[in-house]
C-alpha cells in the first residue's frame, strides 16, 4: 500500500461517516468508531511501509489495545474495501482471511468467520455496498453478493446473490430490494 492509496482510503471511510476532509482530526477525538477504523487503516499503511516499523510496533500495539478496549477484533491485515463504516462498537470478530468490499455496513456483536467442516468449509467474500446488522453471523465458504442487507441476528450459512434482504435463522432471503436504505454516503471512486 502506497501513500496515495493510504490518504485515498482514509477519505473514502471518512466519507461514510459524513465527515469533511478538514474535519477528520476532530473527529478522531470525537467518533471512537471512527477513530478505530483510522487507527486499522494505519497500522495496514505502516507494515507495508519497512522505514516506518519503529512507528508501525508503536501503532500495532495501540491498535492491540483499542481492540480489547472496545471489544473489536479485526485483524490489521484483513482486506476490507474503502468506505468502511462501523455503526456501533462492541463484540465485533471477523476472521483475518475474510475479504470484504467497498461500503460495507459493520453493527455490534457481528461475526464473520471461518467453518473448518460442513457443506463449505472456508471464510466468506462479502461483496460492495453490503449492511451487517446488529448481532448477525456469516459462517462458511460462501459469497455475500453486492448491495445485500442482512437483518439482525440472523445466521448466514449459504451463499446470498446480489440486491437481497436476509432474516431469520438460518438465513433466508425475503426480498431483492437490497440494501439501498441502509448505506448511505457511500463512497463512490473518482
Amino acid at each position: 500500500m502506497n501513500w496515495h492509496f493510504y490518504k485515498k482510503i482514509i477519505l473514502a471511510d471518512s466519507t461514510r461517516y459524513g465527515i469533511h476532509k478538514n474535519e477528520i482530526y476532530r473527529f478522531l477525538i470525537k467518533s471512537i468508531e471512527f477513530r478505530f477504523v483510522f487507527i486499522f487503516r494505519t497500522v495496514a499503511f505502516l507494515k507495508t511501509q519497512p522505514l516506518l516499523f519503529p512507528l508501525f510496533v508503536i501503532m500495532r500495539f495501540i491498535y492491540g489495545r483499542m481492540k480489547i478496549r472496545y471489544g473489536i477484533n479485526i485483524p490489521y491485515n484483513t482486506g476490507i474495501g474503502p468506505g468502511l463504516y462501523i455503526g456501533h462498537f462492541g463484540g465485533i470478530v471477523i476472521h483475518p482471511e475474510v475479504k470484504i468490499g467497498k461500503n460495507c455496513n459493520l453493527n455490534h456483536c457481528i461475526t464473520i468467520g471461518v467453518a473448518y467442516g460442513g457443506k463449505n468449509p472456508g471464510v466468506p467474500k462479502l461483496g460492495d455496498n453490503v449492511y451487517l446488522g446488529p448481532g448477525c453471523k456469516i459462517f462458511g465458504g460462501i459469497t455475500i453478493g453486492n448491495d445485500v442487507a442482512i437483518g439482525a441476528n440472523c445466521v448466514v450459512t449459504k451463499s446470498i446473490p446480489d440486491r437481497s434482504v436476509v432474516v431469520g435463522i438460518p438465513g433466508r432471503i425475503i426480498s431483492y430490494k437490497g440494501s439501498g436504505a441502509y448505506v448511505v454516503n457511500k463512497w463512490i471512486e473518482n
